[in-house]
């Protein structure tokens, strides 16, 4: 892609999990959404969202699908990235309660610590101002999400729970042009962050 000859390309990692939201999302964002289930499939994109599931099955996956190294490899020659939930526990370099044969990405030098927020039956959702994305504060929903015990000096915090016993923690950050949150735009409707992350993807393109 050159300049603004066409819509970046973003692949969806499509092994688990809101697949087909993300896609919805990002096409209405403006880019051209496909997904991605093979290595070779990673040559053709300029961007890839890796969506909320079960962090430890799509890593088991990544290594049987033959794709963790070749999506190592892109993260880090420069690819952006948007992982959401598990997609933010993939992106992490450090990972705090998950399984001793889990693998992740290294893409974002944060510490995350999986379910945070406790099981399923305590999802919520909440208001949250995120830093530069214009428009208000916006709904997030948390599924089993993680939060972000720790950033290296590289990492911006985009996000935190502004209220409530998790006040204060971390749910959104970025470091260069990866960006990853604990919680799940892509079922609210809000197309903002989805745009941010096409906006960022263009920009390298």
């Amino acid at each position: 892609m050159s300049g603004t000859d066409r819509r970046p390309t973003i692949g969806v990692l499509a092994l688990q999990g809101d697949v087909r939201e993300h896609v919805a999302a990002l096409e209405a964002a403006g880019a051209t959404a496909v997904t991605v289930r093979r290595p070779a499939e990673l040559d053709a994109i300029d961007g890839i969202v890796i969506p909320g599931g079960e962090s430890t099955t799509m890593s088991r996956l990544l290594d049987l699908l033959d794709l963790l190294v070749p999506l190592r490899t892109r993260l880090a020659e420069g690819m952006p990235a948007y992982g959401s939930c598990a997609g933010m526990i993939l992106l992490a370099s450090d990972v705090l309660d998950t399984r001793p044969d889990a693998h992740h990405l290294d893409a974002l030098d944060i510490t995350v610590r999986r379910n945070a927020f406790g099981r399923q039956v305590q999802s919520f959702e909440t208001d949250i101002d995120i830093t530069d994305v214009p428009g208000g504060p916006m709904r997030a929903v948390f599924i089993r999400a993680p939060w972000v015990e720790a950033t290296g000096a590289g990492v911006t915090v985009l996000g935190r729970v502004p209220d409530g016993p998790a006040a204060g923690r971390v749910v959104a950050v970025r470091q260069g042009s990866v960006v990853a949150t604990s919680f799940h735009p892509e079922v609210t409707g809000d197309l903002r962050i989805h745009r941010y992350f096409t906006d960022i993807v263009a920009a390298g393109a």
